[in-house]
């Protein structure tokens, strides 16, 4: 009887990342620059995905197709389930990428690639928002979570560089350092980053950042020996060549996903988009994350945004079906209290 040859693993790439740090920018600056690649990204909420129309092939409750060969799933209640949709289609992908929820921790999703012979771990990559990881990270409520985090990655890539002067991404980047040890570090703006990291090993990934594309490993401040043995407090074996020493050892203090919680809107009315700045900077304390399409006076439908205390209102690149405004919130006794005034008021009511 002939051999079988067995197919080769499919790399699986998990991205975590706190909320708002810019996660959904680098999927989608990959959708869009797949050069032949067929890329299946696993997402939690397709809402978040704005793909420009002309790449828009098909989709339906659960899935997109896009006419470049590339495909998003959204997550559900099921990743496993998700996952499965995408490794039986009869032609395979060449690379599987998971989107973490903001406020989970992306190695146990990781931990998937070494259950299935079908899968290789290619690795865990976390972004940073320059902005606001160190306030987050001071925060007691939010500390647990957002180490849990960084603690998991093998590349951190440090975005919103564009938000920070020189001595603050300096001091970002050695904050890093001491938090999580010698991981290697890529800065980007708008999570331009290029979509050979999936397919090189993760310590030479600078060299294939082109010139429009700035990314670049640490600073020079940053002592990173780039030896990718990094334990600190890790300790999985990827099976993908890296000999990485991470030991995932997650004690969970809290229950994290009780830690926040989220209400959306529809809202009908058109806006003025100086109107909604003002709205956006005036976001009370315990919003962590907001996102969503209104109609506006000055552009028509508008993407607003607003995570690490900045904010943005600008044209969207296609039409959503309906208005919809998504607000995540850190769970206190304020809030409690206050977002469903806060949100009536700014958004209408339900």
């Amino acid at each position: 009887m002939p051999h079988t040859p067995t197919p080769p693993r499919i790399p699986l790439t998990v991205i975590g990342g706190f909320l708002g740090a810019g996660k959904t920018s680098l999927l989608v600056h990959w959708l869009q620059q797949t050069q032949g690649q067929r890329i299946a990204v696993l997402v939690n909420d397709f809402g978040a995905i704005n793909i420009d129309a002309e790449l828009l092939s098909k989709s339906n409750s659960d899935t997109i197709a896009l006419s470049n060969g590339c495909v998003c799933c959204q997550i559900g209640g099921d990743l496993s389930q998700a996952l499965l949709q995408v490794l039986d289609t009869p032609q395979p992908f060449d690379a599987i990428v998971i989107e973490a929820s903001g406020v989970s921790d992306p190695w146990p999703i990781a931990q998937i690639a070494l259950a299935d012979k079908r899968l290789s771990l290619h690795g865990v990559l976390v972004v940073v928002d320059a902005a606001a990881v160190r306030a987050h990270a001071a925060d007691p409520l939010l500390h647990d979570s957002l180490l849990r985090q960084l603690r998991a990655a093998d590349l951190l890539v440090l975005n919103k560089t564009d938000l920070c002067c020189d001595d603050e991404i300096q001091a970002c980047t050695t904050w890093l350092h001491d938090t999580v040890g010698p991981v290697p570090c890529l800065h980007s703006q708008h999570g331009q980053l290029p979509l050979a990291l999936l397919q090189t090993d993760w310590e030479p990934a600078s060299a294939a950042a082109s010139d429009d594309e700035p990314a670049h490993i640490c600073t020079d401040h940053c002592t990173h020996d780039h030896d990718h043995d990094h334990d600190h407090d890790h300790d999985h074996d990827h099976g993908h060549g890296h000999g990485h020493g991470h030991g995932h050892g997650h004690h969970h203090s809290a229950d994290h996903a009780n830690l926040f919680t989220s209400d959306s809107r529809s809202p009908d009315q058109v806006f003025h988009t100086a109107w909604l700045r003002e709205q956006l900077q005036q976001t009370p304390a315990w919003v962590m994350r907001l996102k969503g399409w209104v109609r506006t006076h000055e552009h028509g439908w508008s993407e607003i945004q607003f995570a690490g205390r900045h904010a943005s209102v600008q044209r969207a690149r296609h039409t959503p079906a309906q208005a919809r405004v998504l607000t995540i919130a850190l769970r206190t006794p304020q809030q409690t209290q206050a977002m469903p005034s806060w949100m009536d008021a700014v958004w209408g009511a339900t």
